[in-house]
């Protein structure tokens, strides 16, 4: 270390350069987030226009699902199982509205939440994640624990 440098002032250097990388990182993961939530519902907009051909009501017994799943992971690899692209068909008529969807909140969060069948439930602990800054564990916790009754 240079002799001019005291070492308080590296010290003060090591923590603000810290400071700028966790910050970094969190905007970065919060970007990636948005992107992928936002990707998610397209998906399933994509999916529910897809079936409905125009109609207000899907034709159910479809074996669709199955079938983009199969290709879907051929051409792009994991992440579209059946589930998953259940979830995203699920997250866009859950959550219709794409401007409402918070960055806040990651898939997880989602996932939980679209398992809410009641619409004001739904909403309360949407705002509640939002508010009090809840992890899907805890969000799981209040859910189980029927903190809206």
């Amino acid at each position: 270390m240079n002799k001019n440098i005291s070492k308080n002032n590296y010290t003060v250097l090591i923590l603000d350069i810290g400071k700028l990388f966790k910050s970094g990182r969190q905007k970065a993961f919060q970007a990636v987030n948005k992107t992928l939530i936002n990707t998610y519902w397209n998906i399933g907009r994509r999916i529910v226009e897809f079936e409905q051909h125009g109609e207000d009501k899907a034709e159910y017994g479809s074996k669709l699902l199955v079938d983009l799943s199969k290709d879907l992971k051929n051409l792009y690899g994991k992440g579209f199982s059946r589930s998953n692209l259940q979830y995203m068909r699920l997250f866009y008529l859950k959550f219709e509205k794409r401007q409402t969807l918070s960055g806040k909140l990651n898939w997880s969060h989602y996932i939980e939440l679209i398992s809410v069948s009641d619409d004001l439930a739904r909403s309360f602990y949407y705002n509640q994640c939002i508010n009090e800054n809840w992890s899907v564990r805890e969000l799981k916790r209040q859910r189980s624990s029927a903190l809206l009754c």
